[in-house]
């Protein structure tokens, strides 16, 4: 199952990509496939062909995991009526 990301790179903005599993706690790079800027467009500096990229951790300051339907469905919000 893809986990959908944002991921947050030095002096660039955050663009939303897929990841296959989690990264290790040892690896030395962040493995993402179809990145993309939040609002769908291609990320400027990234050709328009690739579709998987690899980062080292030195570049990347963090990545949020964003929760699938199925988890966002288990969460109970509260409101007014």
């Amino acid at each position: 199952m893809a986990h959908n990301v944002i991921v947050h790179i030095l002096n660039e903005d955050p663009f939303i990509a897929e990841m296959e599993e989690l990264p290790d706690p040892h690896s030395m790079f962040l493995t993402i496939t179809n990145p993309r800027r939040r609002d769908g467009k291609a990320i400027q500096y990234v050709d328009r062909e690739a579709v998987t990229l690899f980062f080292p951790w030195t570049r990347v300051t963090f990545v949020e995991v964003l929760g699938t339907h199925r988890t966002r469905d288990d969460v109970v919000e509260f409101f007014r009526d």
